[in-house]
């Protein structure tokens, strides 16, 4: 962990909770809200992938809206929650001790990034909204290339900005195929396993695995 001149961190499910939309509505959507927002994800994810693979892009706002729509209607829920659910996405709460250990890692000078398959628009309204937008260097969102994650494209963003080598970033992602693909294209990834999972088999192991963003600042 010598020599490392930047820290990426990918946005959604390692900064911010993704499930926090849903929980926010889960009165109104009742028990079944859990699955709900993780079937939600586990769509848009699979829309980044095979829209990479088709190459037929659509902007991560598009595919949100798309993977929800089919997710309202397989978990059967009010089509007048729509709306809401969207505007709670744009707004996705930060992980409890993730404002406090950027600004810990802000002191310390590193340049600290954002690398997501989220638009630009997005992850201003994410960081701003969550008072974390004089906390980063950058925000770096797939649209520069027209490609998601984990495409080589992406992950060739910092470096090319920053002028680095690949070993000399750090990049921590809460999702296994994320760490896969920046660890393989060179990066010093880590991996932030909040609820205890299993890593994916993809010719990778993480260069360290946490339990939160507490966990990177005894590491450097």
């Amino acid at each position: 962990m010598k020599n490392i001149k930047a820290i990426i961190f990918d946005a959604y499910g390692t900064l911010f909770d993704v499930n926090s939309a849903a929980e926010k509505c889960k009165d109104k959507i009742g028990d079944k809200w859990e699955g709900f927002s993780n079937y939600w994800r586990t769509t848009q994810l699979e829309y980044t992938w095979l829209r990479s693979l088709m190459k037929r892009h659509k902007d991560f706002w598009q595919i949100t809206e798309d993977s929800l729509d089919k997710s309202m209607k397989v978990f059967s829920i009010d089509p007048s929650m729509r709306n809401e659910l969207l505007n709670l996405y744009k707004v996705l709460s930060p992980f409890k001790e993730v404002p406090e250990v950027l600004r810990t890692l802000a002191e310390k000078k590193f340049k600290l990034a954002i690398l997501s398959n989220g638009t630009p628009s997005l992850l201003n309204e994410l960081v701003k909204s969550n008072n974390l937008n004089n906390i980063f260097d950058d925000l770096f969102s797939v649209e520069q290339v027209g490609v998601y994650k984990p495409d080589s494209k992406v992950y060739d963003i910092p470096i090319k900005k920053y002028q680095i080598q690949k070993d000399e970033v750090v990049f921590l992602s809460a999702n296994t195929w994320d760490v896969s693909g920046g660890g393989n294209y060179g990066y010093k990834a880590i991996w932030v396993n909040r609820n205890n999972n299993i890593f994916d088999n993809l010719d990778y192991e993480p260069n360290f695995e946490i339990k939160d963003l507490y966990g990177l600042l005894s590491k450097i």
